[in-house]
């Protein structure tokens, strides 16, 4: 895309003469033109449009232009960052977690709207305005589950968020599994699919492994210097360009696994503590204010389930939608065989953790669905759904001495199935501990954790009366 030097209103937009070149040509029968954009530092820019006005990452922009992503997930993201420099992507996942990227969410984002699209636009916004990138030769990055939840509309809430901060020219990308927002510079092929999926799995045993081992290894630090050694291997053989088999990723499984039951333990019995939620506040630090690291500050070992079965609860609702409103017999097929091949990757993943006795294996994801039966029904598949109350479920049944339910502002179906479900729970199994902790970008930090002090007073007042509630 050639940009000029030109000065001009920001935000305007006119429409520039195709060229007669093969590229536009093709695009002309797509529907799609190109325009030229001023933008707010006076330059123009030529800019591709589809048949509704949206601007498209191009091919050219694939070689030329950095992607900025979001972290959610601080283990997982950098393979998955890997995934996309080995396809051909340049790619940067922002770490900022200061006050100016609540400011800039808080600036072009309405206060009604939930916190994590605040965090999610205001940490991009704030990359933007840094000064650090080049603004016309940037795109974002952003994910889509296309369910009701509005984690679908971030986007649409993004481009707005842009077009008022005078960059109405930077394309936004959709990264999701429903054909949504197609892009001719982005797609999803099998290579670039199963890097990912291998990301994910790769991601979740060393997060599973590492806060099972972290509050009893002898060498402090000693389970966070495995994670980068393994992390930085797999993105080796993410960059080789060579094709990973999947009993290769078997074979790391279970290495993974040995080399974990290796670190020392030093044999103490601590409280376990879980935590759920809504799936960025859930993971993210800068969502949940550096949770995880709080909890283990009060001396307790963490318990956080992995996006595995998110995933595979995003593919079952797929299944259940086709089953109840119908759907072509090749939809349902692709549907059920996406998710047979998650939950194979699962059951390799809990098969490799259960090879060392002193590790703890999440439950199948069947097994998790089925506790939720008389709580809540399938239906309720907004967000996290029933997956949520599922999950708190899981934790108090493996004795979880604690559990934190994120909640954060905004979120409804994250309400109804955390919150709104603790009560039934509680009844259920008066053994359970668990509170809801709000965030938003007015909460106290201080009051948070007083709530989680609280929490786990109540669970070492336990403690005291049934001993066997500790790890063992």
């Amino acid at each position: 895309m050639a940009d000029s030097k030109q000065s001009g209103k920001p935000d305007s937009m006119t429409v520039s003469k195709q060229s007669d070149g093969l590229v536009n040509m093709a695009e002309n029968k797509q529907g799609h033109r190109t325009i030229t954009m001023t933008t707010a530092a006076g330059t123009t820019v030529e800019r591709v449009v589809d048949g509704s006005g949206r601007l498209l990452f191009t091919k050219e922009m694939k070689k030329e232009f950095l992607l900025l992503s979001p972290l959610m997930l601080p283990v997982h993201m950098s393979m998955i960052r890997n995934s996309f420099l080995s396809e051909g992507y340049n790619m940067e996942v922002l770490h900022t977690s200061h006050r100016a990227v609540v400011d800039e969410g808080l600036r072009h984002v309405h206060n009604d709207t939930c916190y994590p699209a605040l965090l999610v636009i205001g940490q991009l916004i704030e990359a933007v305005k840094s000064g650090k990138y080049d603004p016309d030769k940037i795109a974002l990055l952003i994910t889509q589950t296309g369910g009701g939840c509005r984690a679908s509309n971030y986007i649409h809430l993004l481009r707005k968020a842009l077009k008022r901060a005078g960059y109405e020219h930077i394309p936004v990308v959709s990264l999701n599994l429903s054909g949504m927002e197609k892009n001719p510079g982005f797609s999803l092929n099998i290579s670039f699919i199963r890097k990912l999926i291998y990301a994910l799995l790769y991601g979740d045993l060393l997060m599973l492994l590492a806060n099972q081992v972290r509050p009893y290894e002898k060498e402090p630090g000693a389970a966070d210097r495995l994670v980068d050694k393994w992390v930085e291997a797999l993105n080796q053989l993410y960059m080789s360009g060579k094709t990973t088999p999947y009993r290769t990723v078997k074979k790391h499984f279970s290495q993974i696994v040995k080399d974990f039951a290796e670190i020392p333990d030093s044999g103490e019995k601590k409280l376990r503590v879980g935590v759920v939620g809504e799936i960025y506040v859930k993971y993210a630090p800068l969502g949940n204010n550096n949770l995880e690291e709080f909890l283990r500050s009060e001396d307790v070992e963490v318990d956080v389930p992995g996006v595995l079965d998110f995933m595979i609860f995003k593919i079952d609702n797929r299944v259940q939608d086709a089953g109840l409103y119908g759907a072509k017999w090749i939809k349902k097929a692709a549907v059920a065989l996406f998710k047979g091949v998650f939950v194979k990757c699962q059951k390799d993943l809990i098969s490799a953790i259960k090879t060392s006795p002193r590790f703890r294996a999440p439950a199948p994801f069947a097994e998790t669905r089925e506790l939720v039966k008389g709580y809540v029904g399938y239906g309720n598949k907004m967000g996290e759904g029933w997956l949520l109350t599922a999950e708190m479920l899981e934790l108090v049944h493996n004795g979880s001495a604690g559990v934190v339910c994120t909640q954060p502002f905004g979120c409804l179906p994250n309400h109804v199935s955390g919150k709104g479900m603790m009560g039934l729970i509680k009844k259920n199994h008066p053994e359970a501990n668990i509170v809801a902790i709000d965030y938003d970008p007015g909460a106290s930090r201080t009051n948070q954790e007083n709530r989680i002090k609280l929490m786990l007073a109540t669970a070492r007042a336990r403690q005291e009366e049934k001993p066997d509630m500790t790890h063992q």
